[in-house]
């Protein structure tokens, strides 16, 4: 029998695999495609103080081997997330994290706030490294002193919630801004966010987003969110006994084992999602076979195993 179960800051999950944020919006949306249940843990989309329209269309476009996306954080506001969706998490027996962002260190305050009396979820993760808003976003997640006020902020009043800090890729050492939130009190890590980039079309000459730049996603930013999630491991999550939800172009369970050797403790899947919407179930049942064929007992023994 392989056990998949891992432990992820002290919550015990059914298996290594989460929604990746922003990619599978409230839950229901999936609910067509696969069960829930079976994920070790859902992550929501981004949860604002106040109601977001996003930025203009379009804000989604195809590339060779991934996409970009500049939706701009829109989302429904806290308080009618809490009192519209929380009721549909309860039905699951998935543990849930909200991502949570804002514009200033307040409103980020004030969203945790009113999560950490849900019952329904288990932990937030601070999205301080979204490319796609002028104001906040990845601005926090770039300067340490920053990274560890808001870290410190919010773990004060975030109650019992597991707090995940997400990593922009866009620093100079990754493993300053991990160490920062670490200090200040994450109880783990997500890595990574996307990467600035930009489509422009030839016949008009224009950027095809709205926005201009969007964040990059998909296989083609996989080798370098490999290289960054084993060097924060080594350098700076494995001292400190803190796990990593690693991501960024997986597609498979191949992938997916990738980001685990390197040091990953889970790993989160999004892109793929918008491809084959039960991606992460196929996952799942890949990471079985490949510990069935190597004759690994528990996933968990592969979580920083490279040679």
């Amino acid at each position: 029998m392989i056990d998949l179960t891992v432990n992820f800051a002290g919550l015990k999950l059914k298996n290594p695999v989460f929604t990746a944020s922003g990619t599978c919006g409230y839950a229901d949306e999936l609910a067509d495609f696969m069960d829930v249940n079976q994920l070790g843990a859902f992550i929501t989309k981004s949860i604002t103080l106040h109601k977001r329209d996003g930025n203009s269309v379009p804000r989604v476009v195809e590339t060779d081997s991934g996409m970009l996306n500049a939706i701009g954080l829109a989302n429904i506001g806290v308080d009618k997330f809490i009192a519209e969706k929380i009721p549909l998490i309860r039905q699951y027996n998935t543990p849930f994290f909200v991502n949570i962002a804002g514009q200033t260190i307040e409103e980020y305050v004030a969203v945790a706030q009113k999560l950490a009396n849900c019952e329904e979820i288990a932990g937030l993760e601070l999205n301080i490294s979204c490319p796609n808003v002028k104001k906040g976003g990845i601005t926090f997640g770039t300067d340490p002193k920053l990274v560890s006020e808001i870290t410190s902020a919010i773990k004060k009043n975030a109650g019992k919630k597991i707090l995940m800090v997400k990593l922009t890729p866009s620093v100079t050492d990754i493993s300053t801004i991990a160490s920062a939130a670490i200090e200040a009190g994450a109880n783990a890590l997500s890595m990574i966010n996307t990467f600035t980039a930009m489509v422009i079309d030839i016949e008009t000459r224009q950027a095809v987003l709205a926005n201009r730049t969007g964040g990059l996603s998909g296989p083609a930013i996989k080798p370098i969110a490999v290289y960054l999630t084993n060097k924060v491991y080594n350098e700076v999550a494995k001292p400190a006994n803190i796990p990593i939800l690693a991501g960024g172009g997986i597609k498979n369970a191949s992938d997916a084992i990738e980001f685990i050797i390197a040091g990953a403790t889970a790993v989160s899947i999004g892109t793929a999602s918008f491809i084959y919407p039960d991606s992460a179930i196929k996952i799942i049942d890949g990471l079985k076979k490949y510990c069935q064929r190597h004759k690994i007992a528990k996933i968990s023994e592969l979580t920083g195993s490279l040679k």
